[in-house]
């Protein structure tokens, strides 16, 4: 913060230096806010006929789930026995049926025993049963289906897509439902299983192992005791190869693999690892496909991916080993700046609570890269940038920062930003309420007033002045405010 000192102006060097480390702290908070909440969510798969799904569900007692446990079991056809299966599973719908089937004595038992049937529709019917029981918000449910775990896990090594896929997604669910469940799952093997998975051929397969990696990974226990494991696998570069750019790249498989990759770089367990196997290469080419899409096509869902893209790269713009492997030349500066701002013309129009996703990359971007400042001057995106400052308190203190870091770079870049539009821009931001906002732009104008001194005269002709006064009685600005003011007297 701000200090005091006996009423004298600081020399310039330790004011940049002060302005500096309370960026660095201000950045470092935000890094932590920023960590995403957790998402864990169950997905449900149903796909009945229409005569199923045209009639009423009803709750089954403990006689109806008995008398379908023993029809499945002992029916006297395959068809019959199918048929008390669907006639089971459409019960298991409500959460009352869920509770009686989990107390009745010997019923879990039944069901994985026809689990391992070896008829395909029975064993099929009986996974789907399981799969409704995966979807219950009661953790006691998710418990009384672990005897099933390792049937799932060696089922995705079947021959049909559409049984590993509804494994997958039970598993997933169940990953959710409870930590016994995930302490039996591990050394079960379904790291190498989901691993193995990830080669699939079939899209809905490839979209079912992202949903139960993302599972996995969303755990409070996974940064400990299950990322670890997963980086030392090979799911890390698949995951990458997926997220390539190419005729072949699927939207669905994108987004999962996005955020997984997401949960894995906000774990910081080993981001180094994922920047030397490409990781900023990878999805600085995706950011620069996914501009490209929406200049060619109106609606592409894009802001499905484009969220975790610009998140990951964003965290991985933090870390030590960029600079080791060249990270910002692997982002071809010009290129992906421009990027970002045909990015932003959607998000205004499409999609406003993603412009800060955006700016928070930009922000990382310029912070310690002289060459990204020089790209956004060179194409003369200054102006489409402060276009953003109306749009929320948010935005406004990250194109505040951006710009902060622009000016911080020295005299030939404040050289640059001034004159222009710049000024009554920052005038506008001092009328705001926004504590954060003000603060960041007394930021920016001690940059501008240290590095170019006659911008204090301009200052002051638009009444500068009274605009700083305005905010002298709060508590949180006056330190800021009364350095500005010494500034101002000092060079005028």
């Amino acid at each position: 913060m701000w200090r005091r000192q006996q009423g004298r102006c600081r020399p310039a060097s330790c004011a940049v230096e002060e302005l500096r480390r309370c960026r660095r702290e201000q950045e470092a908070a935000l890094r932590k806010a920023r960590r995403e909440q957790q998402l864990v969510s169950r997905r449900l798969l149903r796909d009945d006929s229409p005569e199923e799904a045209s009639g009423v569900v009803a709750v089954l007692g403990e006689a109806e789930i008995q008398q379908f446990l023993r029809l499945a079991q002992r029916g006297t056809d395959e068809k019959e026995r199918e048929k008390a299966l669907v006639h089971l599973r459409r019960g298991l719908q409500h959460s009352a049926t869920q509770q009686t089937f989990i107390r009745l004595e010997g019923s879990m038992r039944t069901l994985v025993g026809l689990l391992t049937s070896n008829q395909a529709l029975l064993q099929f019917e009986a996974a789907r049963c399981l799969h409704e029981l995966s979807h219950s918000e009661q953790p006691e449910v998710a418990e009384a289906c672990r005897p099933a775990t390792s049937y799932l896990l060696t089922y995705l090594s079947s021959h049909s897509s559409d049984f590993i896929e509804l494994c997958l997604y039970t598993l997933g669910n169940l990953i959710v439902g409870s930590e016994a469940v995930r302490r039996q799952l591990l050394p079960q093997g379904i790291i190498p299983a989901l691993a193995a998975c990830i080669q699939s051929p079939h899209v809905a397969v490839l979209e079912a192992v992202g949903y139960a990696l993302s599972q996995l990974l969303q755990v409070k226990e996974a940064p400990e005791h299950i990322i670890p494991s997963i980086l030392g696998s090979a799911l890390p570069q698949h995951m990458l190869q997926l997220l390539q750019p190419s005729p072949k790249l699927n939207p669905g498989v994108a987004v999962e693999f996005a955020w997984c990759l997401h949960y894995i770089i906000c774990s910081q367990v080993n981001n180094a690892l994922l920047i030397s196997h490409g990781a900023l290469s990878t999805l600085g080419q995706l950011l620069l496909n996914l501009a490209g899409a929406v200049q060619s096509t109106e609606d592409t869902g894009l802001e499905l991916l484009a969220c975790p893209v610009l998140r990951c790269l964003s965290n991985l713009l933090t870390e030590e080993a960029v600079e080791d492997v060249g990270g910002q030349i692997q982002l071809r500066d010009e290129r992906v700046v421009a990027a970002l701002f045909i990015l932003f013309q959607f998000f205004l129009q499409k999609q406003p609570s993603l412009l800060h996703e955006g700016l928070w990359l930009l922000n990382n971007l310029t912070a310690n890269s002289p060459s990204f400042c020089t790209s956004l001057l060179s194409l003369d995106l200054i102006e489409p940038l402060l276009q953003m400052l109306p749009v929320s308190n948010v935005v406004s203190v990250l194109v505040l920062t951006v710009l902060c870091n622009i000016a911080e770079k020295g005299p030939a870049y404040c050289q640059r930003l001034w004159p222009g539009p710049l000024l009554s821009a920052l005038l506008d931001t001092l009328t705001s309420s926004d504590t954060e906002t003000v603060g960041q732009s007394l930021e920016l104008l001690q940059l501008l007033f240290l590095y170019k001194p006659e911008a204090v005269q301009a200052f002051l002709q638009q009444s500068g002045l009274q605009a700083l006064e305005r905010h002298m009685d709060e508590a949180q600005l006056q330190d800021r405010v009364y350095a500005l003011q010494q500034t101002t007297l000092h060079v005028t």
